[in-house]
């Protein structure tokens, strides 16, 4: 296995001043997190690092922010399946990993305590705001289906079991979006199907509350029982 020389840098949290991250990415010279870190920061771990401080500070900041976009990107919401997924597919330590989590709900505005309520309010206001009719009548319908988990996100509410199966959100001031993920379902004029590695499978466009029919909460159900 190939080793990373540094050797005029003294890498570590309490010389690089990372700002609020300070305390996040400890980069240790075990191998398998410095690859992670140069694969985040796009460049090629085999090479060796820049004999340059600010260049670490860089690439450090870099992998702060492309490490958000991964945690984001994989829809998780929980702490500990964050620590879990970042040790496994980054290879971090746990307590790494942890650190990482906890920075990452707290820039999120989780760590304020922001609750669904907060984010519908905020994401039905001003020009949006005729919209919430539309989100409230889906949400009257999607509770009679049993217990699930809400998740606010940025401009969107995602809706998990096991795994996510609907979000909810308004894309312009006169549409409201709802993602579903389900299989085996072929698209129509009004269920789209999304190309592949998008966030949901399928989407419906509603510009009314009267369009949260018998059609579309069919498929919401069936979204809901794939993802328990």
């Amino acid at each position: 296995m190939s080793r990373i020389s540094i050797t005029s840098v003294q890498v570590s949290s309490d010389n690089l001043d990372f700002g609020h991250f300070r305390a996040g990415i400890r980069i240790r010279r075990r191998f398998v997190q410095f690859q992670a870190i140069c694969a985040l920061a796009s460049t090629d771990p085999r090479e060796p690092f820049s004999r340059k401080q600010s260049d670490v500070e860089r690439f450090a900041k870099l992998a702060k922010v492309q490490l958000y976009e991964i945690i984001r990107k994989s829809d998780l919401v929980k702490h500990g399946e964050i620590v879990a997924m970042l040790k496994r597919d980054l290879g971090m330590g746990h307590g790494d990993a942890n650190t990482v989590a906890k920075f990452f709900f707290k820039s999120a505005g989780e760590g304020k305590d922001v609750t669904a309520d907060d984010t519908v309010n905020e994401i039905y206001s001003g020009a949006k705001a005729a919209l919430r009719p539309i989100h409230e009548e889906l949400m009257a319908a999607i509770v009679q289906m049993g217990s699930f988990e809400i998740a606010p996100k940025e401009g969107y509410v995602s809706l998990r079991r096991k795994k996510q199966f609907a979000m909810i959100g308004p894309t312009t001031k006169t549409r409201v979006e709802v993602g579903l993920n389900m299989k085996g379902v072929e698209g129509t004029a009004r269920l789209s199907e999304m190309p592949p590695g998008s966030m949901c499978q399928y989407k419906v466009i509603v510009t009314d509350p009267g369009e949260v029919d018998d059609e579309l909460i069919a498929w919401i159900r069936q979204a809901y029982e794939i993802a328990g």
